[in-house]
């Protein structure tokens, strides 16, 4: 198979990013695999150029290239495909409509595969009638906002089928979305086996990941972690991550450590890529989020080998950690039951060694090649159905007139509230 990914930009860090390079070079070992990068920002990809996977990209905005397109007047017109309702939105203009069009008028592939909301509507609006369309959701439907879901509510039903990483979105698209004959599955986040020896469950130091904003609740952790510090003074707590570009929740949590007088104690590591190596260094890994689409931290330290006290959040720890087997599942915002979990684990050593070697076999599920071997099978039972029958022209062409309507509205809905912003401003 040709197997085309559409990525927002391939060549910086993040998750989808991540798990994406996963997916395409283990599926490049059997199969003509493209990653198609809407923007270019660096000359090589900050996470590594997956192996036998081909890159190209449709944007280039590096400065002092020949092909810069930072200067395209176009780049100053406001998108009409990509979805009103997607996050990245205001990064999208004219210039990309026109781009992302031309790539996918002209697709040979088989299959291509969007990443995120807004370029799964582009392949729903503009891609050729051939290729087996692929909307994959790393993000959960009810972390998009109202406008957003009814767009794709409209647009997704023009893909063949719809991709989300936990069983539980997966559920809420097929009863919440009305999408007949879309077909809707789960296919987890992939996480490589660790190329360094696993923790033994020694070190004193409890870990956690992920970006620094308040979903992550880090401050949470921080007030437990001080129960545990109050009776047992040895041991650490590093938190790795950066923060955006305001650097408030950074400034909270350094704020908070100095309340609590936990400045020899807790640690904000900053960004470290891979993770591996600082994963290892610790016997527990720590997960206090308000909200998860997937955990692929959680997964991460568990293929490390350590055991991950997480809070019960929707939706992806659930379908994670096996609680009390190789991790313990805790109520959200529950500062008390965090440091119970926590505690668990640093006063029994022979506990926390045998859930970290649980955590190291259970998390062999998320190995690349079984999350492509599924992948595989969705996209070979897919091609053979498209080539069995043929989709109604008329239906198709509907949808497009009715999704093009929808966000025609919303363009005029947002322009007519820029005006009134700028009167009122003014």
């Amino acid at each position: 198979m040709h197997i085309s990914f559409l990525l927002h930009n391939a060549y910086g860090i993040g998750g989808t990013i991540r798990t994406t390079f996963n997916l395409a070079e283990t599926l490049a070992e059997h199969h003509d695999i493209e990653i198609v990068s809407v923007f270019r920002t660096r000359q090589r990809p900050m996470m590594g150029t997956p192996a036998g996977v081909r890159m190209r990209h449709l944007v280039d905005l590096r400065e002092g290239s020949p092909d810069f397109d930072g200067e395209h007047p176009d780049r100053d017109l406001p998108a009409r495909v990509f979805a009103s309702g997607d996050g990245r939105r205001k990064q999208y203009s004219r210039l990309t409509d026109t781009r992302i069009g031309e790539y996918l008028r002209s697709l040979e592939a088989d299959v291509v595969v969007g990443t995120r909301p807004g370029l799964n509507v582009h392949i729903a609006r503009q891609a050729r009638r051939g290729p087996v369309r692929v909307g994959q959701e790393h993000l959960t439907l009810d972390s998009h906002g109202h406008r957003l879901r009814r767009e794709l509510g409209s647009q997704y039903a023009l893909l063949d089928a719809v991709t989300t990483v936990t069983e539980a979105d997966a559920r809420a698209y097929r009863t919440r979305l009305r999408l007949p004959g879309v077909r809707i599955d789960a296919v987890p986040n992939s996480v490589p086996a660790a190329s360094v020896e696993p923790a033994d469950g020694s070190a004193k130091v409890i870990v956690a990941a992920g970006r620094l904003t308040p979903v992550k609740r880090y401050d949470l952790l921080v007030q437990a972690f001080a129960k545990v510090v109050a009776a047992h003074p040895d041991w650490r707590l590093r938190i790795y991550g950066s923060g955006d570009a305001t650097g408030n929740e950074q400034t909270a949590l350094s704020l908070l450590i100095r309340e609590l007088a936990l400045v020899d104690q807790v640690s904000l590591m900053g960004s470290v890529s891979p993770l591996e190596r600082e994963w290892v260094k610790g016997s527990i890994a720590a997960s206090t989020s308000r909200t998860e689409s997937f955990g692929m931290t959680i997964v991460e330290a568990m293929r490390c080998g350590l055991p991950v006290v997480s809070t019960d959040c929707p939706n992806g720890p659930r379908e994670i950690i096996d609680d009390g087997v190789d991790g313990r599942l805790v109520p959200p915002g529950d500062v008390e039951a965090i440091a119970g979990a926590l505690l668990e684990l640093v006063e029994d050593d022979d506990l926390r060694r045998r859930m970290g070697r649980a955590a190291l076999a259970s998390s062999a599920r998320f190995d690349p090649a079984r999350i492509a071997e599924r992948q595989e099978a969705i996209f070979t039972e897919l091609l053979a159905d498209h080539r069995g029958r043929s989709r109604s022209v008329l239906r198709d062409s509907v949808l497009r007139t009715r999704g093009a309507a929808m966000g025609g509205a919303y363009a005029l809905r947002d322009k007519a509230a820029a005006q009134i912003s700028k009167r009122r401003a003014a």
